[in-house]
C-alpha cells in the first residue's frame, strides 16, 4: 500500500469517528428534549391541578376564582398536540394568576383561610417548576438545533427521521406576589 492509501484510510477513519460521535451526541440531546417535554407537561398539569383546588375552594374571592376556573378549564379542554394552542392557554393562565396575585396581600389574604397555605405554597412552586423546565426544554431544544444545522449531520442525515425539535413559547412569570411572604 502506497503512502496515500493511509493517509485516505486515516481521514475516513477521522470522518468516520467524527461522525459517530456527532450522531451520539444528537441522540442524546434528542432524549434530553423528549425528558424535558415531558418534565414541562407535568409541571404544567401539577401547576393546573393547584390552580383549579384553588378555584374551587373559591379563593381569593368567588368572582377571581371563577375566572381561575375557567382558564383551568380552558388549558385542560386544549388539544394537547396542538402547540400553539396550548402555549396560548397556559399563557393564558399565567396571565389570570398573575392579576389574581399581583400583590403579597392577595397571596397572605389567600393563605389566611384554612388549607389556603398550603394551596399557595403548592401554587408558587408548581409555577415556579414549570418556569425552570420551559427553560431547560428550551436550551435543549437550541442545542439540538444548532447541531442540526451543522451542514455534515444534513448531509449524511445524521438525525433520521426525527421530527425537528420546537420550543416552548409561554409567559411562564411568576405572579408578583410571589416570594414576598
Amino acid at each position: 500500500m502506497s503512502w496515500w492509501m493511509w493517509v485516505l484510510l486515516g481521514v475516513l477513519v477521522v470522518v468516520g469517528w467524527y461522525l459517530s460521535q456527532t450522531a451520539g451526541r444528537l441522540d442524546r440531546l434528542h432524549r434530553r428534549v423528549d425528558a424535558g417535554t415531558i418534565a414541562l407537561d407535568r409541571a404544567l398539569l401539577e401547576r393546573g391541578s393547584v390552580a383549579g383546588e384553588l378555584a374551587a375552594a373559591r379563593l381569593p374571592d368567588p368572582a377571581t376564582a371563577a375566572v381561575i376556573g375557567d382558564a383551568v378549564h380552558t388549558v385542560r379542554r386544549t388539544d394537547q398536540n396542538n402547540q400553539l394552542s396550548r402555549c396560548l392557554a397556559e399563557s393564558n393562565l399565567t396571565q389570570v394568576l398573575g392579576a389574581a396575585f399581583d400583590e403579597p396581600e392577595a397571596v397572605a389574604e389567600c393563605a389566611g383561610y384554612p388549607g389556603g397555605e398550603e394551596l399557595m405554597a403548592d401554587l408558587e412552586s408548581t409555577t415556579r417548576r414549570g418556569e425552570l423546565s420551559r427553560r431547560f426544554l428550551n436550551d435543549a431544544v437550541r442545542a439540538c438545533r444548532d447541531v442540526r444545522y451543522q451542514w455534515l449531520v444534513r448531509f449524511f442525515r445524521l438525525a433520521g427521521h426525527t421530527p425537528w425539535p420546537e420550543p416552548f413559547e409561554m409567559d411562564d412569570a411568576p405572579p408578583a406576589g410571589f416570594g414576598s411572604r
